[in-house]
């Protein structure tokens, strides 16, 4: 619970804190609802009941009772995002506790956890949680290939830590002497199921794969992160076409980061990111750093505006809701939509547009738009 404590410090409040420790009170215990009020308040049940009616869901249910649930949950989302937030508390407690479950149902709310719940996290930025969700999925669901990867990776991990230490003492000495200030600098292991995944993706084998771990620059600002850049790629040689620019084109889910792969002095690649200390905080805890609040009757209530750009996939889930009536189809969209990151493309006049991958930009004249009675609906 302790990312979930950060997150009501940071605008959820301790109405969501309080929540996310009695979340099953009413649903375990004799409680009711009426007296949780009376003791906590109208905001607390309010989310408390949310999350009970999301624990009620069942998604490997018929298709059209699992469509259902998929729109009762994005509403509840747009009502009020903390329900989701405690939700996903929730859910990190169950998977770190399911070796007590038989094994049918440990596989069944596994799958259930890769496919709705981590892409939810990531969604909403808030990475430590998608990356243990994913990890702890993976254990259950393909135990042979955790085991291997988790061996593999532990197996390497003392020439990965030299190779790491000897890159990190270069920069940190060549900061120094720039000036910069640098609240952080370390070597991390990404994740196991990053690894396989991307293991799976590309047709590779584990020696194969060199960007397993990471080092992370935290800096002050963001100009100090191109600063920092430039050293990085003074110091060490950079591979050509391995540099992503996240900070001047942010992931849909607002995460900011530069992404350098360079070649260390001892002949092995090492990957590179760079970053503020907000940015970081935005990669760790997701939309916390960008709680919004609407006073409604005099009470703090975290509804989520389905206007802002930042929830620019949710109110297109939203709209999906009226507009595809086939269950089927709509499960399908909505796993799309969660799993596939957005492409970018620029208009003329050089306004950057999210585009679903797969999607390609279609630049026809006025005079074709009125002939052919093509609706265009203008975004933001």
């Amino acid at each position: 619970m302790r990312w979930l404590v950060y997150y009501g410090i940071s605008g959820g409040g301790s109405a969501m804190i309080a929540a996310g420790f009695l979340h099953d009170i009413v649903e375990d215990t004799e409680v009711t609802p009426e007296e949780l009020e009376q003791r906590f308040g109208v905001e607390v049940r309010r989310l408390v009941e949310g999350v009970t009616k999301l624990s009620k869901f069942n998604f490997s249910s018929k298709t059209e009772r699992q469509a259902e649930n998929f729109r009762r949950m994005f509403l509840a989302m747009a009502q009020d995002i903390r329900v989701i937030v405690v939700k996903l508390a929730d859910r990190l407690h169950n998977m770190r506790t399911l070796e007590h479950l038989a094994d049918e149902k440990r596989r069944r709310i596994a799958l259930e956890t890769r496919e709705i719940f981590a892409p939810l996290a990531n969604r909403l930025g808030i990475g430590r949680v998608k990356w243990e969700l994913e990890d702890l999925a993976f254990k259950y669901l393909e135990p042979e290939a955790y085991r291997e990867i988790q061996g593999l990776v532990a197996e390497k991990r003392v020439d990965r830590e030299a190779r790491l230490n000897e890159a990190i003492a270069v920069l940190r000495d060549r900061l120094q002497a720039a000036d910069i200030h640098c609240s952080d600098i370390s070597g991390r292991p990404k994740h196991l199921y990053g690894i396989y995944a991307k293991m799976q993706r590309q047709q590779k084998e584990f020696r194969e794969i060199y960007d397993v771990a990471a080092i992370r620059l935290i800096v002050d600002t963001k100009d100090d992160c191109y600063r920092a850049l430039a050293i990085v790629h003074d110091a060490f040689r950079p591979i050509p076409g391995r540099f992503k620019d996240y900070i001047g084109l942010p992931k849909p889910n607002r995460y900011q980061s530069l992404h350098t792969v360079v070649m260390g002095d001892s002949g092995q690649p090492v990957e590179v990111q760079i970053r503020s200390l907000e940015m970081h905080h935005i990669a760790e805890y997701g939309i916390a750093a960008h709680w919004k609040y609407k006073e409604t009757g005099g009470s703090s209530n975290a509804r989520m505006s389905t206007d802002d750009d930042k929830f620019t996939w949710l109110r297109q889930l939203l709209e999906w809701q009226s507009d595809l009536k086939d269950a089927q189809e709509y499960l399908e969209t909505v796993r799309e939509g969660l799993f596939e990151d957005d492409v970018y493309v620029f208009t003329p006049k050089g306004d950057v547009v999210p585009l679903n991958r797969g999607g390609h930009p279609l630049i026809l004249p006025t005079a074709s738009i009125r002939k052919w009675g093509i609706t265009v609906r203008e975004r933001g």
